[in-house]
This record gives C-alpha cells, structure tokens and sequence, in this order.
C-alpha cells in the first residue's frame, strides 16, 4: 500500500490522543499531521511545497482557537492547488446550519465526533474505506 499523509487539526488533546490510538489500531497511520488550531494547519498547507506532498485527507475539527474550522475551509478554498484533497469536518457541533455552511465553504463531509471509542474504530476505518483507498486506487489506474 502507498504512503500517504493525513493532516489531523484538532485543538483538544484528548481526542488528538485517541484520533492517533483509532488509526494505529486500525494499522493504517502511515503518516499523521497534527495540529492545535487553523493558523497552525494554514502554516502547515501553505508550507508543502508540491502536490506529491500534501496531505491526502484532512480531518478538522470546527471549534478551535486562533482560526476555526470554518476560516480554514474558506482559506483553504481560495489555492487552486488543495482543491482535490478532501476536508472532513470532525466536530462535536450537530447543527444543520452549521453544517450547511460547512458544506459551502468547501467540505466533503461532515462527522460528528464519537462518544465512545468503539464508535471511533468504526469511523476510522470509514473514513480509511471511503476517502484513502479510492485516492490510492486512482493513482494505480492513472500509473497504468
């Protein structure tokens, strides 16, 4: 399987730990990015240099500080380049219009976070079936 990198944006360290502890459980944390806010994860964007290393997936959370979810959609919604990499909002807020807003900012989609690890499993190895292994099968089938 090719390596691939997610970047994970998410202010609580908790959940930074147990994000970490679901993906390594689930045997596919190839290369995890964390960091503790928007202005942090814009740095971040913003210093890859080439598509070969931005991230595959990015997993943010909505309510943080310095720069929210929803400032980091709109920012990153204005480089041509991060078009392609799929935004999951991973929040603990469930509100329609919130999530609507999410929506037109620019995310793929829109989780609610967990209120148990099991769960977390679960919607790890979702977001690995959904969002990582149909990137890995496209980039196979446009090598052939």
């Amino acid at each position: 399987m090719k390596n691939y990198s997610i970047l994970v944006a998410e202010d609580d360290a908790d959940d930074r730990f147990l994000l970490q502890a679901a993906f390594r459980e689930n045997r596919f944390a190839d290369s995890l990015h964390f960091v503790e806010n928007g202005v942090q994860a814009m740095e971040y964007m913003l210093s890859l240099s080439h598509p070969d290393t931005f991230p595959k997936l990015i997993l943010l959370d909505l309510n943080m500080p310095k720069k929210d979810g929803k400032e980091v959609l709109s920012e990153i919604g204005q480089y041509p380049a991060f078009s392609n990499i799929p935004i999951l909002i991973f929040s603990t807020t469930h509100n329609e219009t919130e999530m609507q807003k999410c929506y037109d900012l620019g995310a793929t989609s829109y989780i609610i976070k967990p209120d148990n690890f099991e769960k977390l499993l679960r919607i790890i190895a979702d977001i690995h079936a959904n969002w990582i292994v149909p990137v890995e099968v496209l980039a196979v089938k446009s090598a052939i």
